[in-house]
């Protein structure tokens, strides 16, 4: 899977996908395959990264970050120190807080009071129970990722993840993006295409809009490419309008501007 931007569709909150690998005595983010980095996929140890991530949220009190991992680290309690040693604990949004069965999500208000602005998502499941990391499909379903999540009119998930219209599941996350990603043609897949697969994958996800959406090139588009698909998202979550800048402020669900 390519690393990816990847968005979270609600006011203050960011999102990113990374991989997570044993490398050199350490953790580090790699793109590479069976479970195994090498010296020409390794990016860097992951607490350079995780240090930045801390850096943000210290500097933006009001911000909230997602974090889902391709987790291949197997030493013990490898991912838990590296968050540790970065000084990310303060912000972590524990699992016994995160609902269960499909219950709404804390308000991000209430997040941000909270302080517990920094959320987790591990691809290893047993780490749950063993270093207090979520397991992604415990609470998240997701589409195909590559070309086979980009044929129009279908939204199949993908073979980890549970049904989409699956309701005991309460995130949905989209991948549009191809495999391998081709930078030219991302203009086109942004500047229409994208917003198309959207409202598919609302429908096969049992008329859910995505919380999460995953691209390649994400400033690439012929119009308002990743970003209009953030603002419909938003808008579509938020208010029911089809941009969030036509939500009107403290109206009641479906008052949109002209």
């Amino acid at each position: 899977m390519s690393p990816l931007v990847f968005f979270h569709f609600q006011n203050g909150v960011r999102g990113l996908m990374l991989d997570t690998y044993d490398f050199e005595g350490d953790v580090w983010l790699c793109h590479s395959f069976k479970g195994q980095c090498y010296d020409f996929t390794a990016f860097e140890p992951a607490i350079d990264t995780l240090k930045e991530i801390e850096a943000f949220l210290s500097a933006n009190p009001a911000e909230i970050v997602t974090l889902i991992l391709e987790d291949y680290v197997q030493a013990p309690n490898g991912l838990t120190k590296v968050f540790t040693d970065a000084g990310l604990m303060k912000y972590w949004f524990p699992v016994s807080n995160m609902p269960k069965n499909g219950q709404d999500w804390p308000l991000v208000s209430d997040m941000v009071a909270n302080n517990q602005r920094l959320l987790v998502f591990t691809s290893i499941r047993s780490k749950e129970q063993s270093e207090g990391i979520a397991y992604q499909w415990n609470y998240m379903v997701e589409n195909q990722y590559g070309d086979g999540g980009m044929k129009a009119g279908s939204c199949p998930n993908r073979a980890e993840s549970a049904s989409l219209d699956d309701r005991s599941k309460s995130l949905v996350l989209v991948n549009y993006f191809r495999s391998p990603p081709i930078k030219l043609l991302s203009c086109g897949d942004h500047s229409g295409n994208l917003i198309n697969m959207l409202h598919t994958c609302y429908g096969a996800a049992g008329n859910r809009w995505a919380n999460f959406v995953a691209v390649d090139y994400y400033k690439r588009s012929d119009g308002g490419g990743s970003f209009q698909a953030v603002d419909t998202l938003n808008g579509k979550l938020l208010c029911g309008c089809d941009d969030v800048h036509a939500c009107v402020p403290g109206s009641t669900s479906g008052v949109c501007s002209p």
